[in-house]
């Protein structure tokens, strides 16, 4: 799970990188190509088919719909704020799919959990400080992805057992090149011809994407979910090292107090929802 998070983080980076030139919605559409390729020999080789009626369900096309806005959210936000800050607005995601399955999956969630929800998201307004000098409004796109994202992890609780991963992750991606190119039009953006540099940050990050996507897998069926789960938050640990060493960020105190409090609220939801789950 670290490993993955490691590449995760380095995705992240090499987004950034090809974001001082390119336009977002090239990229995403890029990446997004990039990904449905992969996925869809994977999915080959386990003798699956792409083209099924299983793509037009209403779960997945609402997966495929929140993967779209997590996607193209996050990438504008890693392109137009501090990859230290969005990182550490992501690390949100497991309060947000505690709050999504109890508003909308009707999951019982103890009074502990809704306490550490209200702390978490209080870390997220420390860290956007709306009202402020500090404010800076593209960061309110990281907190936009982690309801993307929400919408594709609890839409993913209800799929079919039938419908292959793959299958799964190859229609997301597939969706994003549209996206990605429909963003592109709409702002106005030209789209420029890759250098050599960047056509292999392109490789570099759908090659580092697919090898964290896999080792999670991994460790998810391997390992003890209440071990690897709070290990997703060494993510943000490679995201504040990559952020200081290659784009000289320097995050301030608020900064990594309200990434500490995202974190262990976080990390606390998560070992009382896995809690629960043993004693059931």
């Amino acid at each position: 799970m670290t490993g993955a998070m490691a590449m995760f983080a380095l995705e992240d980076a090499g987004i950034k990188l090809l974001a001082q030139r390119l336009p977002v919605g090239q990229i995403v559409a890029t990446i997004g190509v990039l990904g449905l390729g992969i996925f869809w020999m994977l999915l080959a080789r386990q003798g699956g088919r792409m083209l099924t009626r299983d793509l037009i369900r209403p779960v997945v096309v609402l997966r495929n719909a929140g993967e779209t806005l997590g996607t193209l959210s996050f990438v504008s936000a890693v392109a137009l704020t501090d990859l230290a800050s969005a990182s550490a607005i992501l690390q949100a995601l497991p309060l947000a799919l505690v709050l999504g399955a109890a508003l909308f999956l009707r999951e019982r969630v103890g009074w502990r959990r809704w306490l550490a929800i209200l702390i978490g998201f209080a870390g997220v307004v420390a860290i956007i400080r709306p009202g402020l000098s500090a404010f800076q409004p593209a960061s309110v796109l990281a907190l936009v992805a982690v309801a993307g994202l929400a919408i594709r992890d609890l839409s993913t609780r209800r799929m079919p057992r039938h419908v292959p991963s793959h299958q799964l992750s190859a229609s997301a991606f597939g969706v994003l090149a549209p996206a990605g190119l429909v963003l592109a039009a709409a702002q106005g953006t030209p789209l420029l011809r890759p250098t050599g540099a960047e056509v292999a940050t392109f490789a570099a990050c759908i090659g580092v994407g697919v090898a964290g996507y896999a080792m999670m897998v991994m460790a998810t069926r391997v390992g003890e979910a209440s071990m690897v789960a709070p290990f997703r938050y060494t993510r943000l640990v490679f995201a504040l090292v990559l952020a200081v060493l290659v784009f000289a960020e320097r995050p301030d105190a608020v900064t990594l107090a309200g990434a500490a409090v995202i974190c262990g609220s976080g990390g606390f939801a998560m070992w009382r929802e896995l809690r629960r789950g043993r004693r059931s």
